[in-house]
């Protein structure tokens, strides 16, 4: 909670003393791991902000959520003796961004997409691994979480095919509601050797990963400013925490652009 009050430039942090006082007013949407349907059945039995469960019986938890009604009632008064643990294989690369204001538009949140696929092809390249699986990630206006998947026919590590499979589920979502929060990522990892090979039917995949390459090896001697595609200078006015830019044709249509 405290990594998403200041983003994109900011830095909080909530002491222990403080903890309660500052979750109470907060809607419980916002507690990790309470989706749509935990916040629609905690509203029903009158559980609308932090401070209700933490004010809470236990078994009156109990009786509206079962056996999650105490740990969500300690998390709701900042008690949680979990560690923090950091060293574990990766089952997901991801990037995501909090933005700066809600959009709700897909042109708007078009190109923000775009360079979060950057960022992610970069890392799974870094990490020497190839994803299957794309998974969408946003956070609505009132903190609600949708996440929305595809599976790819074969690994990828690009960016431009990361962007036409999260593109195509961004645009579904995009039915009014205002998001402040964007994400991509690949899971469902494979060999970087069996990626993005094409076959006789998919010859522009092989040409997407030679463009790539090429990009790749001159932000690596210039740096990532260097070169990047037209998308991500689609609208620089607008305050996002992610970089924009402006293209009439995204990459996934134009791999040249």
């Amino acid at each position: 909670m405290a990594s998403d009050l200041d983003k994109p430039r900011g830095f909080s942090i909530i002491g222990r003393a403080e903890a309660v006082a500052f979750l109470a007013p907060k809607p419980v949407g916002m507690i990790p791991g309470i989706g749509q349907a935990g916040v629609a059945r905690l509203a029903q039995a009158g559980f609308r902000s932090i401070g209700d469960l933490a004010a809470a019986e236990v078994e009156t938890l109990y009786r509206t959520i079962g056996k999650d009604g105490p740990r969500l009632r300690n998390l709701a008064r900042g008690i949680d003796p979990r560690q923090v643990t950091v060293e574990h294989e990766a089952k997901t690369v991801s990037t995501e961004t909090t933005l700066d204001v809600d959009l709700a538009a897909f042109e708007e949140l078009e190109p923000i997409l775009w360079r979060l696929c950057e960022k992610t092809s970069k890392r799974l390249k870094a990490q020497e691994l190839a994803g299957r699986t794309i998974t969408l990630k946003l956070k609505t206006h009132d903190f609600h979480i949708v996440t929305r998947a595809t599976r790819l026919p074969e690994p990828t590590q690009l960016a431009a095919r990361l962007f036409a499979a999260g593109r195509d589920l961004l645009k579904r979502e995009c039915t009014g509601l205002r998001y402040r929060l964007i994400g991509i990522g690949a899971s469902d990892f494979s060999d970087p050797a069996d990626a993005d090979r094409g076959d006789l039917a998919d010859t522009q995949t092989p040409r997407l990963k030679a463009v790539e390459g090429a990009l790749d090896a001159v932000r690596a001697r210039f740096g990532d400013a260097a070169i990047g595609k037209g998308l991500s200078l689609r609208d620089r006015r607008r305050p996002a925490s992610s970089e924009t830019t402006s293209s009439n044709r995204s990459p996934a249509e134009d791999p040249d652009a």
